[in-house]
């Protein structure tokens, strides 16, 4: 690639990191002045014709559509439950298990979130524990922040298995089940040494940059209670990723790790002694809530009725996501087709039905009789959730079209093949024998700007397959290397951040959540690929 080449292929990280993360710009400006740039250049300078970058455009809107699916029925359950006071009752039951937020972030965040992407994929752990953690009194900032940092491990087999399933087969010319799960089982051995960590990093970054004292060493302090809760998700993932396969590891482990971490708190094991809270917390009430939102306590529901909903969206996830039951042929079969946009070779549709934001609405309407809610907290909760959605929605529809042109890049009368790829050669033909240390940022790279570790998994298979050959590495770790990598790339992926932010109410803040996951996506990255270093040395 020429300068020219490599800048346009640049463009679209490399404007959303200046515009958004450097010079602190709303999301909405900072994306759309990227958007133009991107399609301006691919245009003139990698020389996709216009009707492509069009098609893209739209292709961008459609896939937008269905992100703001989810956005609507996140958002719409957590004013459901605030409305109807369940959202009190569960502040209070958590408070009733442990006082100490530190411990509060990793059940939510770390073990609830996994169980959740397990299930359902899609942002969903984030659209959901961010608002649960700013019901308990979380800073919005600190909600999606750390609910993103958290939805990594479990991202390599989330949605029962899709990023490996489609993700990894499709990106491969050919790949035997046996292969899928010896790169499974090699991915989830290398996150046990790395993964483990997420726990520790999570409060450290919560006692630093909000708590009293502002010090990283009162998260560090809990390193015995964290490293078990990392242990906690991870081995039953384990035992699940080389004995059954890529489906369940995320979902099994999630509940087993919530067992276990419930527990050993209850029984005081590894439980400090010195309860950490909030500055707010030792002198008032906690009663931090979206500010749009009034909390009406309902003092008939019990702490089980209160979490009825959540376990009903768990369950009806799970059962509509396990290709052995009907539900899920019978829900994906309801299709929005869009073939072939302005005559070009590219497609594609929604499913309207098998989003998880579906599950959400149904839930809430449900939820609606469950809690005895009245006709005007259920309108107030709709009407809420609507006015919250359109700044996201503006948002989108410039995020998503920017991602578009740049994955569709690859097409006849283009100087080159796609941007994505070219970039990953590039960097292939850069690091050389050392491509263990940078394959994981390919796979981040990809998941940061599709907004899916599955998509990732499609663009950069093959390409990580063809490099190993080329440098005598054995494939399997390197695969695992692009999984892991595409995991972390969930934490500064740009549509999951968008979304978060739309559901705490923090539009605009996009670029300060990703200046704070940034440096742990590098970190995981860097881990995986020193650990998978390590290995090869014994091969």
């Amino acid at each position: 690639m020429t300068f020219l080449h490599t800048l346009t292929a640049l463009m679209p990280v490399a404007s959303i990191l200046l515009f958004l993360v450097i010079l602190r710009w709303p999301a909405m400006k900072a994306i759309g002045i990227s958007l133009v740039i991107t399609a301006l250049m691919t245009a003139y300078i990698w020389q996709v014709p216009v009707i492509q970058i069009s098609a893209s455009v739209i292709e961008g809107w459609i896939i937008a559509a269905s992100i703001l699916i989810i956005v609507f029925g996140a958002l719409f359950l957590l004013n459901t439950l605030t409305q109807g006071g369940a959202i009190s009752v569960i502040r209070a039951g958590f408070i009733g298990i442990t006082p100490d937020r530190r411990i509060q972030l990793i059940i939510i965040a770390w073990l609830f979130g996994s169980f959740l992407e397990g299930a359902s994929g899609f942002g969903t752990p984030a659209a959901i524990c961010a608002p649960l953690l700013l019901a308990l009194g979380f800073n919005p900032l600190a909600a999606v922040a750390l609910a993103l940092i958290a939805d990594s491990s479990s991202v390599s087999f989330g949605a029962v298995g899709t990023p490996v399933l489609v993700g990894i087969s499709k990106g491969l010319d050919s790949v035997s089940a046996g292969q899928l799960q010896q790169i499974s089982a090699t991915a989830i051995s290398i996150d046990m040494f790395v993964g483990v960590l997420i726990p520790l990093m999570l409060v450290s970054i919560l006692t630093r940059f909000w708590g009293k004292n502002k010090s990283y060493k009162e998260g560090l302090a809990l390193w015995p209670f964290a490293l078990f809760s990392g242990f906690a998700f991870l081995f039953p993932a384990w035992l699940v990723a080389t004995t059954l396969g890529p489906e369940f590891p995320s979902i099994i482990g999630g509940l087993v790790g919530l067992t276990l971490v419930i527990s050993a708190v209850k029984l005081n094991f590894l439980v400090p002694k010195k309860v950490w809270l909030f500055p707010q917390d030792e002198t008032q009430r906690v009663d931090v809530k979206p500010s749009s939102i009034v909390d009406e306590t309902n003092p008939r529901l019990s702490i089980y009725m209160a979490w009825a909903p959540y376990v009903l969206v768990a369950v009806l996830l799970v059962l509509t996501r396990v290709n052995v039951l009907p539900f899920k042929a019978l829900l994906a079969k309801v299709k929005i087709e869009f073939s072939y946009i302005l005559g070009t070779d590219i497609s594609n549709s929604i499913s309207p039905l098998y989003l998880p934001g579906f599950i959400f609405v149904i839930v809430c309407f449900i939820t609606f009789f469950l809690h005895s809610m009245t006709a005007k907290q259920a309108l107030s909760s709709l009407s809420i959730s609507i006015k919250t959605l359109i700044p996201t929605a503006l948002t989108l529809a410039t995020a998503v079209p920017l991602v578009r042109i740049f994955i569709n890049s690859n097409v006849e009368g283009a100087v080159l093949g796609s941007m994505p790829k070219e970039l990953a050669a590039t960097m292939a033909e850069l690091f050389g024998q050392a491509w263990p240390m940078a394959a994981s940022f390919v796979g981040a790279l990809g998941a940061f700007i599709s907004g899916s570790a599955t998509f990732s998994n499609m663009m950069f298979a093959d390409l990580q397959q063809a490099t190993a050959q080329n440098l005598g590495i054995a494939e399997h770790i390197v695969l695992a290397l692009q999984m892991l990598g595409s995991n972390a790339g969930n934490m500064i992926c740009v549509v999951n951040v968008v979304a978060a932010c739309s559901v705490v109410g923090l539009s605009g803040q996009e670029g300060a959540v990703i200046r704070l996951t940034l440096v742990p996506m590098v970190i995981y990255c860097f881990l995986v690929g020193l650990v998978a270093t390590v290995w090869l040395s014994f091969l």
